[in-house]
């Protein structure tokens, strides 16, 4: 998705030291004393964590993580990881979360609950350590990154590993290129496969990331059997009707796309979500369109009523085929993004041309 237009439960206590600061200096030092401090129980908690897989050590987007231990006090910066993590089970051990576009997954909604909202967009640094994380999360780089919550250094330095999804540093994905970065290979199902996988090895629950992962790919093999949608041409848009943000061929829409047999419209376009005019839109004409429907307030048209008010009202797009045979496929933003959601996706988008009579 275009990323940059956009009481805890009971638990083992740590010190609120880093409360009662209100710059990130001060801050950032009282979580160093906190993780240099030694004890018997911190012995104690090391040969635990030694005796159940630990330490775990991962490659991670050009940065090497070591946990000496399960995190307790989890902060996970996007929706999309914080979906992963009450997946698997791991509500507990969430000390935040933030930067929502959409409702929490259907399923998960108590899960959530017991989670302390950060912000809904990015937190400041300084909301991020109030909350004394002892691991950091991240779906995008543009979250842990310049310009984002903070850098990935900036964590690290205080003693703080991070994480961001592989889908969104992967090889081939290059974020430096502008807007939501570009791709010059496929995403496929894998990369969230992977995170799923890395997070639960973070987190000393393997089996259940295996059994999560084997239940997704159950859900696509359900969703696409017998499904030909050959010559079936998709069009996908997350937001802005200016200016709007259509996928490019190689993001999670385009995975969506392969699963099911179909045609991106915009499959020469190697930009993660560019920005497209109407006209070429029109030239394109797509037999389905695939509308993001989000509860943000960001852009125009963010909400999938307003986009199909907008495509049959407007002169260049009332008369696209799509539109005068109201074929439309509602998805949430996260079902568009990289994420656990995309399986999601492939499901309604299955479900919407199987009902609209293209497929056979």
């Amino acid at each position: 998705m275009p990323v940059l237009r956009t009481p805890a439960p009971a638990r083992t206590p740590v010190p609120r030291k880093a409360a009662l600061r209100t710059e990130a200096l001060l801050l950032a030092s009282a979580l160093l004393l906190t993780a240099c401090g030694s004890s018997a129980g911190d012995d104690a908690k090391a040969a635990e964590g030694a005796a159940a897989g630990y330490p775990v050590t991962l490659d991670n987007c050009g940065h090497r993580i070591t946990l000496k231990s399960a995190p307790e006090r989890a902060v996970s910066l996007n929706q999309g990881s914080t979906e992963i993590l009450l997946s698997l089970g791991l509500a507990d051990r969430v000390a935040g979360t933030a930067t929502w576009t959409d409702p929490v997954m259907k399923g998960l909604e108590k899960a959530n609950a017991s989670v302390p909202r950060l912000a809904d967009d990015n937190p400041s640094f300084e909301k991020v350590l109030d909350a004394e994380p002892d691991f950091v999360t991240a779906s995008f780089v543009s979250t842990l990154g310049k310009g984002g919550v903070a850098t990935r250094e900036q964590f690290e330095k205080l003693g703080v590993p991070t994480y961001v999804s592989p889908s969104d540093c992967s090889e081939g994905k290059d974020n430096d290129s502008g807007g939501d970065g570009s791709r010059s290979k496929l995403l496929t199902l894998d990369a969230v496969y992977g995170e799923i996988r890395d997070l639960a090895r973070v987190f000393g629950v393997r089996e259940r990331g295996e059994k999560l992962v084997a239940a997704l790919k159950e859900r696509v093999h359900r969703a696409t059997d017998g499904l030909d949608a050959s010559g079936v041409s998709v069009m996908y848009w997350f937001a802005n009707s200016q200016a709007p943000y259509l996928a490019g061929c190689c993001g999670a829409p385009g995975a969506i796309t392969r699963a099911v047999g179909g045609r991106n419209a915009f499959a020469d376009t190697h930009d993660e979500w560019p920005q497209i005019n109407w006209e070429t839109v029109a030239d394109r004409d797509p037999d389905v369109l695939v509308i993001g429907d989000l509860t943000r307030r960001q852009q125009t048209a963010e909400t999938a009523a307003a986009k199909i008010r907008f495509l049959e009202t407007n002169p260049a797009t009332r008369n696209l085929t799509a539109v005068k045979k109201k074929r439309y496929v509602l998805l949430s933003g996260q079902a568009m993004n990289p994420s656990i959601r995309t399986i999601e996706g492939i499901e309604k988008v299955a479900a919407g041309l199987r009902a609209s009579g293209l497929v056979k």
